[in-house]
């Protein structure tokens, strides 16, 4: 890890080179999430490469819950959320850095539990509460407000988000349980197309991906523990990967070219979990113990510096 200044030591730079991770180490945000009693505005981290408990980045602008978030592999960007009251303000923070968020502009509209991808310059964010078939974009290296991008096959809920450097991927709103997959091409403008389907109908599902595979674990209909997996060049149906440690329904991720972690998420007695587990994402195979967050919060969102849309 970088010092909280955001300078690499000689030493760390090495033993990471060595280790095949410079540049840089592929870290993992989580940001925000309803506790018992409030919304927060707490940012946590992890190394996705190695294993153990999320540490302390910085806050956000607003403490919010069932908020978006994209990411370039220098900045991460948190949009949209509610405070008890729908927000529309986009943030952003600088991942090799620890520190707090910085004002980026704000939403078309203001919106909670919208799903987010990007490649390396371009966020967007779909969907979202109270039911939108709205797609807008940002440019993740300039601050600014969100342009419109074009229309989801249907007005939704969260939809999960992933992507490759071409294309962003949506699945499964909150709204109604569906088996809808539907796709865009980030670079353009223009409504989304039909993928394929998820294994069953599912909500509140988590997405990640390396730049060939999507992932999506989790479901909020049955609480149930299965990931499944899609190739994101081609369109068809998802395919059963292996299940979770823990079955949950609305758990967030973020991913390297080569791991998935899922964090959180609320299980089926309805009690929040801190569990984080890990996925190789080329094999197939059930998750494994990662470690656990910094507290049992739910309905954050998660982006990384080296996911599969970079």
């Amino acid at each position: 890890m970088p010092s909280y200044s955001g300078v690499w030591t000689l030493t760390a730079q090495y033993q990471a080179v060595g280790a095949g991770n410079w540049p840089p180490f592929p870290i993992a945000l989580f940001g925000g999430g309803n506790s018992t009693t409030n919304r927060v505005n707490v940012i946590q981290y992890l190394t996705i490469t190695t294993l153990g408990n999320t540490l302390d980045f910085g806050d956000l602008t607003v403490g919010r819950a069932n908020l978006g978030a994209c990411s370039s592999a220098s900045r991460g960007v948190f949009a949209g959320g509610t405070t008890g009251s729908l927000v529309n303000v986009i943030d952003y923070v600088t991942i090799a850095s620890a520190g707090n968020a910085t004002d980026f502009g704000d939403l078309l509209l203001s919106i909670q539990t919208l799903a987010g991808c990007s490649n390396s310059t371009r966020g967007v964010f779909a969907g979202g509460e109270t039911n939108t078939n709205v797609i807008q974009y940002i440019t993740i290296a300039s601050a600014g407000n969100a342009t419109d991008f074009g229309d989801l096959l249907a007005a939704e809920g969260q939809v999960a988000g992933l992507s490759s450097p071409t294309r962003g991927v949506f699945a499964a709103p909150d709204s109604t349980p569906t088996n809808v997959i539907q796709y865009i091409t980030i670079a353009s403008t223009g409504n989304a197309t039909d993928f394929g389907d998820l294994i069953a109908a599912r909500t509140k599902v988590a997405g990640m991906s390396s730049s060939t595979r999507g992932i999506f674990g989790g479901s909020a209909d049955t609480t149930t523990n299965v990931i499944q997996y899609i190739t994101i060049a081609s369109t068809g149906n998802a395919t059963d990967f292996g299940d979770l440690t823990v079955a949950r329904y609305g758990p967030y991720g973020s991913s390297s070219q080569i791991r998935a972690v899922f964090g959180g998420g609320v299980d089926a007695g309805f009690a929040k979990v801190n569990v984080i587990d890990y996925i190789t994402i080329a094999s197939t195979g059930n998750a494994a113990d990662f470690g656990d967050l910094l507290t049992t919060w739910s309905s954050q969102a998660g982006c990384s510096n080296a996911h599969g849309g970079l």
